[in-house]
């Protein structure tokens, strides 16, 4: 890719799980993935964690490790393990931040690092997941996937994330809202309720929640080609709560 991003790009989804080394290994069995990346710095969150690459996009696996965890509450309210939170990769994160302060969206962690930074957004003020708006340079770099990732790229397979679905109570507007977290437009039409990242050629979706559930990430879209998944498009299977679906959005 280019050293500057056209748009935001979807770079990393995280899901929750109570046993990160059980669902770790059931992505590998089913995706033939190498071996993870485990970041001590999410130690911080009270988290152990796994990330995957996939292409050049990421699938990461966070399970708590204490009681006082915003991922372990997650889990509660969800009932079972979920799609937790939805990383992007900003092209100016000087004016993402900008644009989250001017619609009150309230800021609840951020980093500055020389190559990469980070800015988690409140799950009350965003529904639906945990959402980040992230810098990194070179663009193609992506240190919270470790340091074959740092300052650099690794050769990688083409393709990636394609996109997600969010269960949330208001399908519109919550798109609306992300939308306009993210300096996009949102597609309302009827049922359908989406969030077009066009020049990385993504998707979000949003739905109803199902009855009784909490809102999250259900659903897991991957590029059709990519290294390890099955040929055509449609479901490749359900692991920690998400289902994996090759195709676009």
């Amino acid at each position: 890719m280019p050293d500057s991003l056209p748009g935001p790009r979807l770079r990393q989804v995280a899901l929750v799980a109570r046993d990160c080394e059980k669902t770790a290994a059931a992505l590998q069995e089913t995706f033939g993935w190498p071996d993870p990346f485990h970041d001590p710095g999410v130690g911080e969150f009270g988290l152990i964690n796994a990330v995957f690459p996939v292409g050049d996009t990421f699938v990461e696996v966070v399970s708590p490790m204490r009681s006082d965890t915003t991922a372990g509450r997650y889990l509660a309210r969800r009932g079972s393990d979920s799609g937790y939170m939805a990383i992007f990769q900003m092209p100016s994160l000087e004016e993402a931040r900008r644009r989250v302060a001017d619609l009150g969206v309230r800021v609840v962690w951020k980093v500055d690092l020389e190559d990469i930074a980070g800015t988690h957004l409140h799950p009350k003020d965003i529904p639906g997941a945990i959402v980040s708006l992230d810098w990194a340079s070179p663009t193609s770099s992506w240190r919270w996937a470790g340091p074959a990732w740092t300052g650099a790229a690794p050769d990688h397979p083409a393709g990636g994330i394609a996109g997600i679905t969010v269960e949330v109570e208001e399908p519109a507007a919550t798109a609306q809202r992300w939308a306009r977290v993210l300096g996009l437009d949102a597609q309302v039409d009827g049922g359908l309720a989406a969030v077009r990242l066009g020049s990385a050629g993504q998707a979000l979706r949003f739905v109803p929640a199902a009855d009784g559930r909490a809102e999250g990430i259900t659903e897991l879209w991957l590029t059709p080609g990519l290294e390890g998944l099955p040929d055509g498009d449609g479901p490749v299977a359900e692991i920690a709560g998400v289902r994996f679906v090759v195709g676009a959005p």
